[in-house]
This record gives structure tokens, C-alpha cells and sequence, in this order.
């Protein structure tokens, strides 16, 4: 299965960035119609998206995701109803509370949609539980910028990892991928690193970026170094020639089970073509 690492916002009236944005590396593109685009934009926004998916093939229409405004928005209705008239498959739910609020989205979508609840309020944190476990979710995502306004913090610190590890629970529990860590607002790759870091401790398997740039970096820190990676094959192919001994060593260290799935899981990160 391949491993979605990267996220990738794109403003959804701005249709001369949709095809760079795809052209990105990112493996998702998101095409907001939220924060990035002004309430007089919006109409034009779901217009200049609604044209663009139509010319687009299965594959690259697969890759796409609709940022829509969340239930208490004045847009939350206009962007259910456009959402109906396209072909898109995947939204992305703003300031997600509720499995119901996943539902209502579902309601609008075809068959075999899917939606990707972004946790953003104190609210959402409580109910992630319920909402992991609700009907077509792809997985979850953090707004951690949004979370700490609405339980009014300063800044990052206990409150925030409390939420975030919550959501990564919540995805473990329902058997979801790992959540999507929020964006960094600063484009410097050392502070993307950091804030990747972070949340790779926490539980998170991706993260949301704001630039193109962010994407490579995300890309790179998610791909396990040169000595990783041959400590993971001599895991696997020792493990693979003891003839179900239950217990190794490898390189003087006891490797079992779940020794032999964090190599596994390190191998999936760069493909079969990667090692031998």
C-alpha cells in the first residue's frame, strides 16, 4: 500500500497553481475553499475547481481532496451543494465535531467517497474517538493552529501534544493510518524538520505543508537513512532464515516480533526497489 506522507494545500481561486501543486511530488493536493479563500472568492473558488477536475484523468482526480467550510459556516451549504455536482471523491472536513458532520458530507458525495475529518477544536479532540470509528474516513488530521485558538493557548506545550497524541490514539483504536500533523507556517526547512520530528513522536505518519518547498523536506525526513535502512534488511532477512525461531539477534541484540514489524515498517517507507 503506498504510504501517504504529504499534503499539500493549494488556494482554491488560484486555478494557475492547481497543476503545479499536482506536478509537486505531494501525494495528496489539497484545494481549499476555506482560510485560504476570501468569502467574496468563494463562488468563484468551487467554479475554477469544478472546471479543472473535469479534464482530469482517474489517477490525478484520485490525488485531489476539497478543503470545505466547516458546518458552522455561511459556505458549509453552497460548498455540500457544489460538492454534489462534481466528481470528486475525497473531501477534507473543516473543524470536524461529529461522525453525523461526516455523514452530511458523505450524503453529498458519490458512492465510494471519502472523507478526511480535520480536528481543529476542543470539541473534535473529545469526540475523535467516534469520529475515527465513522463510515468512510480516510484518516484524521490536526489543525494544531485552529486548536490553539479555540482553548486559547500561547503557544505549543502540554495542552497541544495532550490533543494530538488524543487523535493519534483515537486513528490507532479504529484502525486508521497514522494522523496528518498540522502545517508550519514558516517555510524554513530546519523548522519544518523540527515540527515533523515532534509529531513523528506523537504518533503522526504525515504532514500537511503550505509551499512546494515543504514537500521535499517532509519527503526526505520521512525516508529512513542509509544505516537504517540495512539494520531493517538484516532484521528481516535473519528473521526470514531462522525458520520461525520466535527470538534472534541481530548484531548482538534480541529482535522478536515487534522488532521484526518496526523493520518492516521502516522497509515499506522507500518500496521493494529499494533494498534486496
Amino acid at each position: 500500500m503506498q504510504q501517504l506522507l504529504t499534503y499539500l494545500f493549494v488556494p482554491g481561486n488560484r486555478p494557475e497553481r492547481f497543476a503545479k501543486a499536482l506536478a509537486s511530488g505531494a501525494d495528496r493536493v489539497i484545494l481549499d475553499l476555506e482560510d485560504a479563500v476570501a468569502a467574496a472568492d468563494k463562488a468563484k473558488a468551487r467554479d475554477a475547481i469544478a472546471n479543472w477536475v473535469s479534464g482530469l484523468a482517474a489517477g490525478e482526480l484520485d490525488r485531489l481532496l476539497v478543503r470545505i467550510n466547516d458546518l458552522t459556516s455561511p459556505h458549509h451549504p453552497d460548498d455540500l451543494f457544489w460538492l454534489q455536482r462534481t466528481n470528486i471523491k475525497h473531501a477534507m472536513l473543516s473543524k470536524c465535531e461529529s461522525a453525523e458532520q461526516v455523514a452530511g458530507v458523505l450524503a453529498h458525495m458519490p458512492p465510494g467517497a471519502r472523507v478526511l475529518p480535520l480536528i481543529e477544536t476542543v470539541r473534535g479532540v473529545l469526540a475523535s474517538m467516534v469520529i475515527a470509528q465513522a463510515r468512510q474516513v480516510d484518516r484524521l488530521a490536526f489543525g494544531s493552529l485552529d486548536y490553539l485558538l479555540d482553548l486559547d493557548l500561547p503557544g505549543p506545550g502540554f495542552a497541544l501534544d495532550a490533543a494530538a497524541l488524543a487523535i493519534a490514539m483515537a486513528s490507532r483504536a479504529a484502525n486508521l493510518p497514522p494522523p496528518v500533523a498540522g502545517v508550519t507556517p514558516e517555510l524554513d526547512a530546519g523548522q519544518v524538520r523540527s515540527d515533523l520530528s515532534h509529531a513523528r513522536a506523537l504518533g503522526y505518519g504525515a504532514k500537511m505543508c503550505i509551499h512546494p518547498t515543504q514537500v521535499a523536506v517532509v519527503r526526505e525526513a520521512f525516508t529512513p537513512d542509509a544505516q537504517t535502512l540495512a539494520w531493517a534488511q538484516r532484521v528481516l532477512t535473519q528473521w526470514q532464515q531462522s525458520n520461525g525461531a520466535g527470538v534472534i539477534q541481530v548484531d548482538g541484540k534480541m529482535v522478536d516480533k515487534p522488532v521484526l514489524l518496526r523493520a518492516e515498517r521502516i522497509l515499506a517507507l522507500v518500496g521493494p526497489s529499494q533494498f534486496i
